[in-house]
């Protein structure tokens, strides 16, 4: 057995049923939604421990490389190893790409695979749940994680636990999808049902093994983008056209309800997915009316309800069990008791191609964010946060001007060869055409109002000469 556990964090989801606070430009994992770490945060911190565990290694959406990275340096994580990924291929094509590199690094290793998005309060516990499935997997086992559950939760899939392996672990008798509430009611009854975590302890030759019996197209498809993975900065970025021939296929199906290798470990760590609004008023502190308040909220009769602002005051006056959420470009008012079909509005909105169903206001970028304030005819106005050390491409634009006017902080300014430094209070115009860059020298973040004008303002009116984050 392999002296440490190679740690796994697929980053790879949407978290549409928590919109308008994740998006698919900024999805769940990447939100502090219990506390001031972001959950990919706090998945990473769960196995920080260089003794029992490797640097992480994150399998992750390529236009997310960079707020990983920043978000996993911020918590003081080992420098991971962060694969991307050209295009979503559900978790079986992450898991074997995991499995490969890890395998390349020590024949007998074993990988913890863990989404990111998960809460789990307690990293003790998880751990000690981990401790107990090392024998199996160690032995050749698929141990997958199954919560004991207190209610008949019907989100949830469902593993039932057979003969006893030795030690924690069981056999897997069946996998069941989300049951009805009476189906659920009789597992809670039965006591041998648990709720699938989706995390998995996996030696990653047994699971190799086990997709070249059982998804064969999926591990050639990783094997070969792997072979011809492209190294970006300090990204991974796997061969786009390999990475396609995958089929988009859950580690579930393609390999663990097909294997007998497969075995359960009962745990009884709090965990939950947070696959909806309503698993977060769940988790979090209520008030004594069952409220939770988070932001400029006030609420005045309300009972059972969960209100959020990350914008404007939200008042909530005699309802009850209402989920109300407050962004600056969206608002979501649902019934505590429909959270799951938050996704279906993010469906219809995509279908009308409405920017709110995948973009944020606030747009990441390598060297921090933008985020839009006005726009009217011919203008619009934005601020811009420059991350210290933090530095813009060299570029022009054809249609528009720029005003930069600093806030706080200090900006070190190229047009059309000139070079300044402006300060606080201070201000550069960019003449439409001229190449400029712009780039905080200092060691604080850096402010400022970006005026733009001109005939067309659209973001694809840039032409870059030259860029430190090797983007197109």
């Amino acid at each position: 057995m392999s002296a440490k556990i190679f740690p796994v964090i697929l980053s790879g989801g949407s978290g549409s049923r928590l919109w308008p606070l994740s998006r698919e430009s900024y999805p769940k994992q990447l939100l502090p939604l219990m506390g001031q770490r972001t959950m990919l945060q706090e998945t990473a911190l769960r196995v920080a421990d260089p003794a029992r565990f490797h640097p992480v290694t994150v399998v992750a959406n390529a236009e997310h490389r960079f707020v990983i990275a920043e978000q996993l340096r911020e918590a003081g994580a080992r420098p991971p190893t962060i694969v991307l990924e050209p295009m979503a291929r559900n978790t079986a094509p992450a898991v074997a790409t995991a499995a490969l590199i890890a395998e390349g690094q020590d024949p007998e290793a074993l990988i913890l695979v863990m989404p990111a998005d998960h809460v789990i309060p307690d990293a003790a516990a998880f751990n000690a749940a981990v401790d107990a499935g090392l024998p199996a997997a160690a032995a050749g086992a698929l141990v997958l994680f199954g919560i004991q559950p207190d209610s008949p939760a019907t989100g949830y899939g469902y593993i039932q636990g057979g003969e006893a392996l030795g030690g924690a672990a069981r056999t897997v008798s069946a996998f069941v999808e989300k049951p009805d509430l009476a189906t659920a009611e009789g597992y809670l009854a039965r006591g041998d049902y648990y709720w699938n975590s989706g995390i998995f302890l996996l030696p990653a030759r047994a699971v190799l093994a086990e997709m070249e019996a059982h998804a064969p197209g999926v591990l050639a498809a990783a094997r070969a983008a792997l072979a011809a993975a492209s190294r970006d900065l300090d990204f991974l970025r796997l061969d786009a056209e390999a990475f396609a021939a995958s089929p988009s296929i859950s580690i579930d199906y393609a390999v663990m309800e097909r294997t007998k290798r497969a075995a359960v470990v009962p745990s009884t760590f709090v965990w939950s997915d947070v696959g909806a609004w309503g698993a977060l008023w769940q988790l979090a502190d209520r008030d004594g009316d069952q409220n939770v308040e988070i932001g400029d909220t006030l609420a005045e009769n309300t009972k059972g309800s969960y209100l959020r602002s990350e914008g404007p005051l939200i008042a909530a006056v005699g309802v009850e069990d209402l989920i109300v959420i407050a962004t600056p470009d969206a608002v979501l008012v649902a019934s505590r008791h429909a959270d799951q079909d938050v996704k279906k509005v993010v469906e219809r909105l995509k279908a009308s191609n409405h920017d709110t169903a995948t973009q944020t206001r606030r747009v990441y970028r390598p060297w921090g964010w933008y985020e839009g304030l006005h726009a009217g005819d011919r203008f619009q106005v934005k601020r811009l946060t420059v991350n210290p050390g933090g530095k813009l491409s060299l570029q022009k634009h054809f249609h528009r001007a720029e005003h930069w006017v600093v806030v706080n902080g200090t900006a070190e300014v190229h047009v059309d060869g000139v070079h300044k430094l402006i300060g606080e209070n201070e201000s550069v115009y960019i003449p439409l055409g001229a190449q400029h860059r712009l780039a905080n020298p200092g060691k604080v973040p850096l402010n400022l109002i970006e005026v733009q004008s001109g005939a067309y303002l659209g973001e694809d009116d840039i032409v870059r000469f030259e860029d430190v984050y090797a983007r197109t």
